[in-house]
Parts: C-alpha cells; sequence; structure tokens
C-alpha cells in the first residue's frame, strides 16, 4: 500500500503536470528572465509579486492628501474614527475598495499615498450620497 501511494502522490504532484508546468515555465521565463529574479531573496520577491499584506493603518492616514478638506475638518475626523474602528478584515476590503487589491504593491506602505476629496453635488442632499473611488488614480471621493 505504501508504495501505491507513494506512485500515485508522485503521479499526482510531479508526473502528470511536467508537462503543462515545463510550459509555463519556458514562458514565463522568456517573459521574465531568471537573471532578472535570482537577486530576490525568496520573501522579497513574494512581497514584489504579491504585495504587503501587513500595514499600519495609521501610517496610512498620515499619507493622505486631502483635496476640497482640512486634516481636521468634521467629516474627516468621523471617517477616521470610524475607520480606525473597524477589524482588520474590514479595513481590507476598504483597501480592495479604494485600490482594486486588499494589498498594497509597489514600493511599500510608507509610500503609498492616496487623495480623499470633497464630493459636493449641487442641490442634492449630502446624506443621500454615498463615497465612490478612483481605483486608478486612488481617489475616495466622499460627501460632507
Amino acid at each position: 500500500r505504501k508504495e501505491y501511494v507513494d506512485l500515485y502522490v508522485n503521479y499526482t504532484f510531479n508526473k502528470s503536470v511536467q508537462k503543462p508546468f515545463g510550459d509555463f515555465m519556458r514562458g514565463f521565463l522568456r517573459g521574465c528572465p531568471a537573471r532578472n529574479w535570482k537577486m530576490f531573496l525568496p520573501e522579497e520577491l513574494q512581497v514584489l509579486l504579491q504585495g504587503h499584506t501587513i500595514f499600519d493603518w495609521h501610517l496610512l492616514e498620515k499619507n493622505v492628501i486631502y483635496s476640497g478638506y482640512q486634516k481636521f475638518d468634521q467629516t474627516i475626523r468621523n471617517f477616521w474614527n470610524v475607520f480606525h474602528k473597524l477589524p482588520e478584515e474590514k479595513k481590507k476590503i476598504f483597501l480592495a475598495f479604494l485600490t482594486g487589491s486588499d494589498r498594497i504593491t509597489g514600493y511599500g506602505p510608507e509610500r503609498f499615498r492616496f487623495c480623499i476629496a470633497e464630493y459636493n453635488s449641487q442641490g442634492e442632499n449630502p446624506d443621500e450620497l454615498s463615497p465612490f473611488v478612483s481605483t486608478c488614480q486612488h481617489i475616495l471621493f466622499l460627501p460632507r
């Protein structure tokens, strides 16, 4: 039985995927030569490809740019007060809403910036408006 299980596992995880994986590897290395990847440690490569998964949310707040708002406006204070009370998973959902990803890619959290812009629609009740975003530009449009 042990020999059968060993052979079955070897077939499932190695031999059955050998050709598709070889094709994938050749294509991948054609677009991303191995010499470029070898300069990274495995942990660095993982962050480069997947992004940062641990965040300093207060650093995120510190790096925000405001348009139409000031840092100490009541709307902004309310926003950050509610945001910091959210559980970690909800904060990541907000990040995905803002950027399209629940991770921060690129140079890292200390360089990540987004903008909170005032959304003011003439004649509409601001209590009936919802925040919306421009994910490409990392702008959160927030009604007063």
